[in-house]
């Protein structure tokens, strides 16, 4: 069996990370001892809310990184920022995403570049202006898809395309950046109900969960736990996704 790695002193940078699961996923590697480098785009306040939080429990623990993914140019600005801070940088956790219906018929360019952006073209910048560094350290790049990249969701094609193609990174970055950098994947499925679809009543959300082998929602917990085994547990694992869904992509 082998060796759990410490995260203590370990640097992560988390995407996406003011709110919801990247909230989680940031709190839960920095319980386990990892300083965290916080990203958000525009959830200043709940940013600054949690880095309070987290460093009543560990001072001068955790960074705020603000930058827009939708421009390639911030990728550098980023990681110039992110080094500032410690010197290193030992993990990414590529979180950030954005979710919505793209009706066939209804498709614009923009919507396209709108989702595609956070859910496909920033993680392969992002990694690969971190690879350097992460090299440097043996370090961990774990990539938040979905299992709607294998099922596809009725009037999401975008997305789904999206996060099929983060899935192909994944595998492929693993394949790359090996042996230095494991890269992996969780593929979350009934997790959080999305903040925008107001048509998503009840009973959509109970067929849902019913669809799970375990009949029921997951929770962000849940998949911060799949985040720190991947990057405390598995030094033996690249290259896979992991699906945390109850059982639902296993359900014909």
């Amino acid at each position: 069996m082998s060796t759990p790695t410490s995260l203590k002193g370990k640097v992560i940078l988390v995407t996406g990370a003011a709110r919801r699961v990247g909230a989680c996923i940031a709190s839960t590697l920095h319980a386990h001892g990892a300083n965290i480098l916080l990203h958000f785009r525009n959830s200043k306040g709940e940013a600054e809310q949690l880095k309070t939080e987290l460093e009543v429990q560990r001072p001068d623990s955790v960074s705020l990184i603000q930058g827009d993914l939708d421009q390639t140019n911030t990728f550098a600005q980023i990681v110039e920022q992110s080094l500032q801070v410690w010197g290193r940088i030992d993990g990414l956790v590529n979180n950030a995403s954005t979710f919505f219906p793209t009706p066939i018929g209804s498709i614009t360019e923009e919507q396209w570049d709108t989702l595609i952006n956070p859910n496909l073209k920033s993680p392969l910048f992002l990694s690969q202006a971190l690879a350097p560094e992460l090299k440097k350290n043996k370090g961990s790049i774990v990539n938040i898809v979905d299992i709607h990249a294998e099922r596809p969701l009725k009037a999401h094609p975008v997305y789904c395309s999206a996060k099929a193609g983060l899935a192909m990174l994944t595998k492929s970055l693993a394949c790359e950046l090996g042996p230095d950098i494991r890269v992996n994947g969780v593929a979350p499925g009934a997790i959080l109900w999305p903040e925008t679809e107001s048509e998503l009543d009840d009973k959509a959300k109970q067929t849902i969960t019913s669809r799970t082998f375990l009949k029921r929602q997951g929770t962000p917990e849940d998949i911060a736990g799949a985040v720190l085994y991947f990057m405390k547990e598995a030094n033996y694992v690249t290259g896979q996704i992991l699906a945390v869904d109850g059982g639902r992509s296993q359900n014909s």
